[in-house]
């Protein structure tokens, strides 16, 4: 199901902006995953989309040593 905002797991340790990229991320993977045909393995919609939304997130941010997200 797509989403409208970050779990709020996410939203205790990433900025704003990485909420976002990780939204919009999500909710696109979400839609071109539809067909299970496109996924690999026995993955679940939601498992593909929730690792394409952290791939997204991973090219501009990285994780620092306090545990919170941190821009590149």
């Amino acid at each position: 199901m797509p989403i409208r905002k970050a779990p709020k797991e996410l939203r205790d340790k990433l900025p704003e902006r990485a909420q976002d990229i990780f939204v919009k991320a999500f909710n696109s993977a979400y839609d071109q995953y539809k067909d299970p045909a496109k996924r690999r393995g026995d993955q679940s919609r939601d498992e593909v989309a929730r690792k394409t939304a952290w791939s997204a997130v991973k090219k501009e941010y990285k994780k620092g040593d306090d545990g919170k997200w941190h821009k590149k």
